[in-house]
């Protein structure tokens, strides 16, 4: 880590491989011979059509995206997919069914409530989001158009470690904050999709990830640009896509690639989370908020019990060069957002400060 770079805990825009964004400084102003930067050329250029072929070819592969999936690369973050969704798949039968775990998977199933009739699968607000439910636990629909679940919750720190069986009904994923940290098996999927700005890419892009018989059933207002068919038949270029995205997105896809795949980055994740929620399992002084069957590898999220003494962390934290740990605001306390480009020894360092911290702080309690 250079001398001048921070351990960056955000939960997004996050950090991103040092050497992804090295390689793209020496590429900003003439990318591979061309004579200009990739945020200047066409996108119909070949130049360009060759990126954004092959970053759809590597992700492919390194997510073993079966043929009768279409990858697209859209706009409008994550949260577009809230009435994206609904908009183009809730006409099969006007209903659909949704799993509430945390903040965004909220406001999905508030926004879908526009456009048929939302029946709740769970609801883990009863006990501030701190769980996943079991697959037994789950109020299926069997009428329902669609299940919608979000894969992993960035600001209550939990992760869903199975994938639900849904009997059938196509299943819809937000896997903003995991995808690539571990293999999946797409097949069992409708839809997958993430805004990339967590383990993928700079913010601006939202990879989607649909299997092709699901475009084509879309309300009848349905907006031109949230229309699935429309971004299917013209390969996401309709209009000018995130260019400099999908480029970023290439190279950090090479990068994965290098470390072994999903599974690398599955061994990875579980490195880090174990060192940190050990350390915080031994604290008398830290409280973790998630169960532990249902904690994230992506956020931990933690506690003293005091505000004053939660603030102080956060602030000799970036004083030591360990910023953005202060926790989402409906949450509060701290959040470390460990996504596949922290290395083991910002967590590693980390924890030496969280002890040390504990340490200097625990007379009196």
């Amino acid at each position: 880590m250079s001398d001048q770079r921070v351990y960056n805990f955000a939960a997004g825009p996050s950090v991103l491989p040092l050497s992804v964004l090295e390689r793209a400084g020496s590429e900003i102003t003439n990318y591979r011979g061309s004579g200009m930067s990739v945020m200047e050329m066409s996108h119909r250029s070949k130049v360009f059509i060759d990126i954004f072929q092959q970053t759809q070819d590597k992700l492919r592969r390194l997510m073993n995206i079966p043929e009768n999936y279409r990858i697209l690369f859209l706009q409008t973050g994550a949260s577009g997919q809230f009435s994206a969704i609904p908009l183009n798949l809730i006409g099969t039968t006007g209903r659909a069914s949704y799993a509430v775990t945390g903040n965004f998977s909220h406001l999905a199933y508030q926004e879908a409530q526009k456009y048929g009739r939302i029946t709740l699968a769970c609801d883990t607000g009863d006990r501030n989001h701190c769980y996943i439910p079991r697959q037994s636990g789950l109020a299926l629909d069997p009428e329902a158009s669609y299940f919608y679940y979000c894969a992993n919750n960035t600001i209550y720190g939990t992760e869903w470690d199975y994938v639900p069986d849904t009997g059938g009904v196509p299943l819809v994923c937000d896997m903003s904050s995991d995808i690539l940290s571990m293999p999946v098996d797409v097949s069992k999927f409708g839809i997958i999709y993430a805004g990339a700005q967590k383990n993928m890419a700079p913010a601006g892009l939202t990879v989607v990830i649909i299997r092709e018989d699901l475009p084509g059933h879309e309300l009848p207002d349905t907006p031109l640009m949230m229309n699935y068919k429309t971004m299917v038949d013209k390969d996401s270029m309709y209009n000018t896509p995130p260019c400099w995205c999908i480029y970023m997105l290439g190279l950090t896809l090479d990068w994965v690639e290098e470390h072994g795949g999903p599974e690398g980055m599955e061994k990875l994740k579980w490195q880090r989370a174990n060192l940190l929620y050990e350390t915080l399992e031994r604290s008398p002084l830290f409280q973790l908020h998630a169960d532990k069957d249902s904690r994230s590898g992506m956020n931990v999220t933690f506690r003293t019990g005091s505000e004053e003494l939660d603030a102080k962390f956060v602030q000799e934290a970036a004083g030591a060069g360990f910023v953005n740990l202060k926790g989402h605001r409906k949450t509060g306390g701290m959040r470390a957002s460990i996504y596949n480009a922290m290395p083991v020894e910002g967590v590693e360092k980390l924890c030496d400060f969280i002890r040390a911290f504990e340490k200097n702080n625990s007379e009196g309690r």
